[in-house]
């Protein structure tokens, strides 16, 4: 998976492999195997036969069909005879989730300021199975390497937000949610051994802030701080990023840690009275 691009993939964390729920009142198979062709879909495959929509998804051609026909009528596929593409009503689903979540506008502001003042470029992300999704990035006009936006999933293990979202969680959690990563090295500073990955988020959850050097990609230095509801549950996680050409990680953390930790407890008390009312 190439991690610049933004994928509907989904992996769930799972330390142990378990059987399918069965249909019931509570577990509709039907919708389960319909999300199941919407994620068959990514930046690796745009488009895709009938064939190749019932492979990725593990459903006969007949199931398939049947559900990608649905999803055709709905509006949310369309087809020019022989391959199958998302259409961009797709992304009503992911703005009804954004829209459903007041943190996003009550942080937008705050991180705009804390781009302005800072100049680099902020995102906020949550943590889905292994992975970490963004749900807001304000950019610098500074040309970058990757091109991240709303949707774009990353490796939680390598991220610095990946880490903070995951000492969010018990240690039995983030164990179990690193035996379900594909560890491996992205960089010659990505760190895969499990030991060592519970050991850094154990120190990120002390702490109360995140400093990844360039395990994620070459010359890339990210800070994460914590966003936090009314219960202290962090709900997401805030970042700034910097380049190691132009200054150090030891200069990163002085300069750019301060206002990061100050922009997420703006966001934090902002959440906390939203929570209350």
């Amino acid at each position: 998976m190439n991690y610049k691009q933004a994928s509907t993939e989904t992996t769930m964390p799972s330390a142990t492999s378990a059987p399918p729920p069965r249909p019931g009142d509570s577990y509709v198979q039907s919708f389960a195997r319909g999300l199941e062709v919407i994620r068959s879909f990514s930046a690796q495959a745009p488009r895709q036969t009938l064939s190749e929509v019932a492979a990725r998804s593990g459903l006969t051609r007949a199931g398939a069909r049947r559900i990608l026909l649905t999803l055709q009528t709905l509006g949310y596929v369309e087809t020019d005879g022989r391959d199958f593409r998302l259409t961009a009503r797709i992304l009503d689903l992911g703005f009804a989730y954004l829209s459903s979540m007041p943190i996003w506008n009550l942080a937008e502001p705050v991180v705009e300021a804390l781009v302005e003042a800072v100049k680099e470029s902020s995102s906020a992300a949550v943590l889905d199975g292994t992975d970490i999704v963004y749900v807001m990035r304000v950019p610098t006009h500074k040309i970058m390497k990757n091109s991240l936006g709303i949707g774009s999933r990353l490796p939680a293990y390598c991220t610095s937000m990946g880490r903070m979202l995951l000492a969010g969680l018990s240690d039995t959690e983030v164990r179990a949610r690193l035996d379900a990563s594909d560890l491996k090295p992205l960089t010659r500073h990505t760190v895969t051994d499990r030991d060592t990955l519970l050991a850094r988020v154990q120190q990120v959850r002390k702490q109360g802030w995140c400093l990844v050097n360039q395990e994620l990609e070459e010359g890339l230095i990210s800070l994460a701080a914590p966003l936090v509801d009314a219960s202290g549950r962090t709900v997401a996680a805030l970042n700034l990023s910097g380049q190691a050409n132009r200054t150090s990680a030891r200069v990163v953390q002085d300069t750019l840690l301060p206002p990061l930790l100050d922009a997420a407890r703006q966001i934090s008390a902002l959440l906390a009275v939203k929570g209350s009312a």
